[in-house]
């Protein structure tokens, strides 16, 4: 094996008593290497499809003005190191796996840079051969360094099914350890759709698979539990409607993992999947851990005033005390409030304009849903923290 070169990484982790971890060490999969598993796993006529796509430059070939108007967001650009060696480290299983001394890494779990951009295609033909052409040839090309490093499995999910038979064949077939997926699915808006219409042209949501998905992701999450892996998330939201800078990728980039992985978290806690399967642990890769913090304060925070029995204490409208509001309106108001006292109570709810108490309180009752911590059985917020922090982990930050 190569010796460290007297690297700053290397200098670092001499000094540390612990074996480093790296959580999210990405290489570059080499295109026509790749090209001979896909044709493998799916034929030529997908291969020639890949290429095809890969090759769009609708943003390049449109007149600035159209960019505009279209309101196309800029695509990656420039994003690989020009360093030589550091390009060829990234490129090569042998020199990435001689070069982890320099880096101070001790174990890398290796991941995906092509899969990221395919494992949500809505073409579930692409989707599926990327996915499985990246796993065979990742689990083949690292195979001779399985004692450092172990390739992340790329599941996609936009249905229950396809994610386990991805997780199974990776782990099962491959042996893979751990596996990696997309956190959430953009669909198209049922009410919205048009039979044939681009999905560019169609109103979409984004489906954060674990609360209010369009399907039910529970026999997924029980086949990672039983195939004992760790499911780790790693989806942007660059192009999502806050992101759509037509030209600085600067702008969209900035927090776009962070803001994913928000959206994906909340969603394992609220939707209650991660009560329902304690034994799995998630992981959400490159968004740094400052979200994480922000969210579990704000569930907490949510908790204490949200939940059914809280609301029921503190926010329920027939809990005012008619009478008593009415002396204060007359005593602090005076005659402008003394001579709209029945359209005040008639109106008493700003968030719900129009409604009286009994109205707003009825109608809330009404409703098939309405405790938003239903599925989350904790009996504090201090539990809800504990649970949160055992559940789930954020990667390490890192600048991509």
């Amino acid at each position: 094996m190569a010796q460290a070169r007297g690297s700053k990484s290397a200098a670092v982790r001499a000094r540390l008593d612990h074996p480093v971890i790296d959580g999210d060490g990405h290489w570059l999969e080499p295109i026509p290497i790749f090209l001979d598993y896909l044709k493998d796993v799916a034929g030529q006529s997908v291969v020639d499809k890949f290429v095809k796509r890969a090759k769009d430059t609708t943003w390049y070939d449109l007149a600035p003005e159209e960019r505009m108007r279209r309101r196309l967001h800029r695509p990656t650009w420039w994003g690989e190191p020009a360093g030589t060696l550091d390009r060829a480290t990234a490129m090569i299983p042998r020199l990435f796996y001689e070069r982890l001394d320099d880096f101070g890494i001790d174990y890398c779990l290796l991941y995906t840079s092509l899969g990221l951009f395919y494992i949500g295609n809505p073409d579930e033909e692409i989707r599926r051969a990327v996915s499985r052409a990246v796993n065979r040839m990742n689990a083949d090309l690292f195979k001779p360094y399985a004692h450092r490093i172990t390739p992340a499995a790329v599941v996609p999910v936009h249905t229950p099914q396809e994610a386990i038979e991805e997780a199974t064949y990776a782990v099962q077939e491959l042996g893979l350890k751990v596996v990696m997926i997309a956190n959430h699915v953009r669909r198209p808006v049922p009410a919205f759709m048009r039979e044939g219409a681009p999905l560019t042209e169609v109103r979409t949501y984004v489906d954060s698979l674990a609360f209010e998905s369009a399907h039910d992701y529970d026999p997924f999450w029980q086949r990672c539990a039983d195939l004992k892996v760790a499911v780790t998330a790693h989806s942007g939201s660059m192009g999502t409607h806050w992101r759509e800078s037509v030209w600085s990728f600067t702008y969209n980039h900035i927090g776009h993992f962070a803001n994913a992985s928000h959206a994906f978290a909340k969603a394992l806690i609220l939707g209650g999947v991660t009560h329902r399967f304690p034994q799995l642990r998630f992981a959400m890769l490159e968004g740094g851990v400052g979200w994480a913090c922000n969210l579990v304060t704000d569930l907490v925070g949510h908790w204490e005033r949200r939940r059914r029995a809280a609301m029921e204490s503190q926010t329920k409208p027939t809990n005012l005390d008619r009478q008593q509001l009415e002396q204060l309106f007359r005593e602090y108001g005076g005659a402008q409030y003394e001579a709209k006292m029945g359209e005040l109570f008639a109106a008493i709810n700003t968030a719900e304009p129009f409604t009286s108490m009994e109205e707003a309180t009825e109608r809330a009752y009404r409703q098939p849903k309405f405790d938003d911590f239903a599925e989350v059985p904790v009996s504090s917020g201090d539990e809800l923290r504990r649970h949160f922090a055992g559940s789930s982990s954020a990667a390490r930050p890192t600048t991509r």
